[in-house]
Order: structure tokens, then C-alpha cells, then sequence
């Protein structure tokens, strides 16, 4: 790498590209370019760590050269405070020098040259449809060719048992299109949606700043699937308010939700970690009870592996350690964490 790139963030700007990275390890969420300089310096960690990676998507362009934007999906590992390793991130940018110089943007039949490199990732096809339906909206473009039936879909005019005919990337495009409108149509929806839509709109919803009325409504479904102990339902429903702009309404129902030990499988107790870990910092004794009582020490080690690596989570889970109130299963299984 030379000297003057000191970051992929010199190396998109001397490019000349405009640039967007995204986070899209857990929830798929953009990271500006304030914070990603100082992730790249090591200094904050990196807020999304999985499985001690940060798994990241770059999206550049050159408008002078093209409205199509080239994609990078890279993960880097990270170091036991969930930093950048920096040594990995020189090592990318040293590849991309070798492959395209500094014309990121003119890889005619060059780049496949980078596609053979231990930083590059191919997410699930769930994540890859979410991607496209956000960069879509990102970039002013219009929605997939499978957009407006999944649209009719879901306003409940061709019948909610022909979930088949409806494509996945119809349902991503229709959950980063919020209007009124599809609002208030998935809100009418939602009490009759089969588990066959239901899926798959939370893989897509998961990733969307929901308004209130969205989250409210989902949250009778959650109180619903509660009272009827109906635990699929439940895991969807919690994934769909999991990046809720109501903060306040998804932290109540989670409260609520841990007084439920019995419906707490490991589905749910994995997308709580997952996707709702903010909501769980009040609750982590009370969580962690229930997964030293319910779960293997393989499964409750990793649920502490991830969450401790999790800046906002870190101290809340460390506090675990010197509490004294804990009880002795859930001592028992701290201890495993740390016997040979």
C-alpha cells in the first residue's frame, strides 16, 4: 500500500468516487463517513461486531461516469475490543491497488481480479434483496419489476392464501417503500399474513425505521402471539419492530416479553441479542437468567461472546460478573465461561 492511502476512505476520496458504506453483519445500517474514519483509525470500536468481524458493504460511483454504482461486500476482523484490524484493511487496499490502481471505477475485466481475496463476502439472499431494495430508494430508482405485485399482495386484493406468485424481492422493494398508503395496506395485512410471508417481510422489515403507527400495530400482533404462545409469529414479529423509530414502544414490549420465560426459545432469545440488543441493556440480568436456565453453556457462551462484544452492551454484561444477586445457575455458567 502506498503512503499516501492510509484508509479505504483515502482510497475512495483520491479515486474521485462518492461513497456510502453500510453495516450488514446485523441489521443492514448506513455508517457515516465521520464515524467510519474513526473506526478505520482504531479509534471507537466497531458498533456491529458479529462473530468478531465487521461485515460492511462500500457503494461508490463517479457521476461523471456512471449513474451505476459498483459494490464491495468485505468483512475485516476485529480485535478483542471489537477494533478494526487495521493490518487486514491495509492488506484490501494493497489488493485493489494491485488489481485497479487508483480508477475504482474502470474495472472492465478487472474485477474478478479482487473477487478471490479472504475479505470478500456474498450475504444471504435475503440481505442481498434488502441491499437492492434500499440502494434503489438511495438512489432515486425506480422499484424491481416484482414491486407492484407484491404490492397488490399485500392490500389484500388477490387473496393472502396466493402468497406463492409474490417474490422476495417484491417484498424487500414493498418494506423500504413505506408510503402511507402500503402502510396502512400491511397493517390491515398483518393479522392474516401466512407464515410463508411472514418470513420472509421480517428478514425485510428488520432493517426499516418503522413509524409509530406500524410499531403499535405489530406490537398487538406480538401481545397476540404472547397470549396464544404462538412462538413463530412472535420471532417475526419481533424482527419486524426490531430498527423501529419508537424506541420507548419496542423497550415496553420487551419488558413485557422476559416476564414470558416459558415462549423465550432460542429463535427468540437470538434475535433479542441480534436485532433488539438496545432493548435488552435494562434487562440483562433478567435475560441472561433465563438463558443459563433454558440453554446449553456452548449457547449461553455465545450469546456472551456477542453481546459483550457490542460497545452499548459491553459494560451491562461485564456488570454480570461482580453481581453479587445472581443466582447459582447463572454463576455456574459465568464460571464454565472462564474454567479450562
Amino acid at each position: 500500500m502506498t503512503h499516501s492511502l492510509s484508509s479505504l476512505s483515502d482510497l475512495l476520496n483520491n479515486a474521485g468516487t462518492q461513497w456510502r458504506v453500510f453495516d450488514m453483519g446485523r441489521k443492514i445500517t448506513k455508517i457515516d463517513k465521520a464515524t467510519f474514519a474513526k473506526i478505520e483509525s482504531t479509534h471507537v470500536p466497531y458498533p456491529y461486531p458479529l462473530q468478531q468481524h465487521a461485515f460492511i458493504a462500500i457503494q461508490f460511483w463517479n457521476k461523471a461516469e456512471s449513474t451505476t454504482p459498483y459494490i464491495w461486500f468485505l468483512k475485516f476482523p476485529l480485535d478483542e475490543q471489537s477494533k478494526l484490524v487495521s493490518a487486514s484493511r491495509d492488506h484490501f487496499a494493497s489488493l485493489v491497488l494491485e488489481a485497479l490502481g487508483t480508477q475504482l471505477t474502470e474495472q472492465d475485466g478487472k474485477s474478478d481480479q479482487l473477487n478471490n481475496n479472504p475479505y470478500v463476502f456474498t450475504p444471504n439472499a435475503n440481505k442481498r434483496a434488502a441491499f437492492n431494495a434500499l440502494m434503489k430508494v438511495e438512489l432515486n430508482q425506480a422499484a424491481s419489476q416484482y414491486y407492484e405485485h407484491a404490492a397488490l399482495y399485500l392490500s389484500g386484493k388477490i387473496g393472502f392464501e396466493n402468497w406463492s406468485s409474490v417474490a422476495l424481492q417484491g417484498l424487500a422493494d414493498f418494506a423500504f417503500r413505506l408510503s402511507d398508503e402500503n402502510q396502512s395496506h400491511l397493517i390491515n395485512a398483518l393479522p392474516q399474513l401466512p407464515d410463508e410471508v411472514l418470513n420472509p417481510l421480517s428478514a425485510m422489515l428488520e432493517h426499516v425505521s418503522i413509524d409509530v403507527p406500524l410499531t403499535e400495530a405489530l406490537i398487538t400482533q406480538i401481545k397476540h402471539a404472547i397470549s396464544t404462545e404462538d412462538i413463530g409469529k412472535l420471532t417475526y414479529f419481533l424482527r419486524m419492530i426490531a430498527s423501529s423509530k419508537a424506541q420507548g414502544l419496542v423497550d415496553d414490549i420487551i419488558t413485557s416479553l422476559l416476564k414470558h420465560p416459558q415462549l423465550l426459545d432460542l429463535n427468540i432469545l437470538m434475535t433479542l441479542a441480534g436485532r433488539c440488543w438496545i432493548s435488552l441493556v435494562p434487562h440483562m440480568s433478567d435475560y441472561f437468567e433465563i438463558v443459563s436456565t433454558t440453554q446449553s453453556s456452548d449457547v449461553f457462551a455465545g450469546i456472551f461472546a456477542d453481546l459483550v462484544a457490542i460497545d452499548v452492551t459491553r459494560p451491562h454484561v461485564l456488570a454480570l460478573l461482580r453481581d453479587q444477586s445472581r443466582s447459582d445457575v447463572l454463576s455456574k455458567a459465568i464460571g464454565q465461561l472462564f474454567s479450562s
